[in-house]
């Protein structure tokens, strides 16, 4: 097994998501692949307040033990699968948040974007990776955006359409060649 992991976040924390029947669908995709291993993070495993920390992340100077603890997360990660839904023309305020919380711990790794929304969450995306160029992710271009309107029955029950399978592998090999080309550029940066 590679030494590559890959942290699918699931971000989302409503009540009644959609989003776990996403996330859950995006590692069953993943299981099986010999390149990384695929880890499911939920954001509701790591219950955050607004950001609280008193320096900017970039400083690094956490001082909030659930920082600490998040940072601790993800830094261990390689790449990232972000699981967003679509509120407002943008993401949750809660994977934003999330991710404002740490610097360091984001930059030079990999991201991809799995979405879903009435407009498959393609806007949600968008704000995403302006986000993540600013904290030195690199996203791959493959991405899988889910209908409320043709992959979920009655807006709730995930059916997704067999083509987002061999869109999913598409992101996943974008992703786990970006994520070990980024490892060598840590690693030697180190």
């Amino acid at each position: 097994m590679s030494e590559l992991r890959i942290a699918i976040i699931l971000g989302s924390t409503r009540p009644g998501r959609n989003g776990k029947a996403v996330a859950d669908w995006v590692l069953e995709q993943a299981k099986g692949r010999t390149a990384a291993t695929y880890d499911l993070v939920d954001l509701a495993d790591f219950p955050l307040p607004h950001l609280d920390e008193p320096v900017p992340p970039s400083a690094g100077q956490y001082v909030g033990d659930h920082t600490k603890e998040w940072a601790a997360k993800i830094a261990q990660y390689d790449g990232f699968i972000f699981v967003t839904p679509e509120y407002n023309h943008s993401t949750s305020g809660v994977l934003k948040n999330a991710i404002d919380y740490l610097y360091a711990e984001w930059n030079n790794k990999a991201a991809g974007f799995v979405s879903y929304g009435a407009l498959s969450g393609a806007r949600a995306i968008e704000h995403l990776r302006g986000i993540s160029s600013e904290l030195q992710i690199a996203h791959v271009r493959q991405q899988v955006s889910f209908s409320l309107f043709h992959d979920f029955e009655n807006f709730s029950t995930f059916t997704p359409g067999a083509q987002h399978a061999d869109s999913a592998q598409v992101l996943f090999d974008q992703l786990e060649s970006w994520a070990g080309a980024l490892k060598t550029v840590r690693t030697s940066a180190a």
